[in-house]
């Protein structure tokens, strides 16, 4: 059950609406409140902007890096070592002393790529058959009676 204010009580609180100093204390709560929120608000945006700097920082040290790296590879453009690579790739040179035997490509192919291929299926072989062993010894472990003989 809710008790409601009598007449007397409502006269009392609307006197103390009247009064001065309740209104002074009202408008300070309320510009405390706005001040507050305003606050709120500026630590809102400089954590956005703080976000913002450091995602820019991180740009320019990857730009950076980049830098660096276009720097080494123009030092390495500028070695002897690579303008060797770059002429026996390009035009078949060779250093004195060395002969230049030209090969075509199929032929390079066919002669190289076996070798790999076989050392693989061999290794793929191998280990097929060790699961196939290990699932068979299993087989035979568990259905020792079911399994027809051959």
């Amino acid at each position: 059950m809710r008790i409601l204010p009598n007449k007397a009580q409502l006269k009392h609180i609307f006197d103390l609406l009247k009064d001065v100093r309740v209104i002074g204390l009202m408008a300070f709560g309320a510009i405390a409140v706005l001040v507050s929120w305003s606050g709120v608000g500026v630590l809102q945006q400089n954590f956005v902007l703080q976000q913002q700097i450091a995602q820019l920082e991180q740009e320019i040290s990857i730009q950076e890096l980049e830098n660096r790296n276009l720097a080494l590879r123009n030092v390495y453009y500028n070695t002897d070592q690579y303008l060797e690579l770059q002429a026996r790739r390009q035009f078949g040179l060779a250093a004195p002393g060395e002969t230049v035997l030209l090969v075509p490509e199929r032929v390079a192919l066919e002669n190289s790529a076996p070798p790999l291929e076989r050392a693989a299926q061999a290794t793929a072989e191998q280990e097929r058959s060790f699961y196939q062993e290990n699932i068979d010894a299993w087989f035979d472990f568990l259905f020792r009676g079911f399994r027809s003989v051959d």
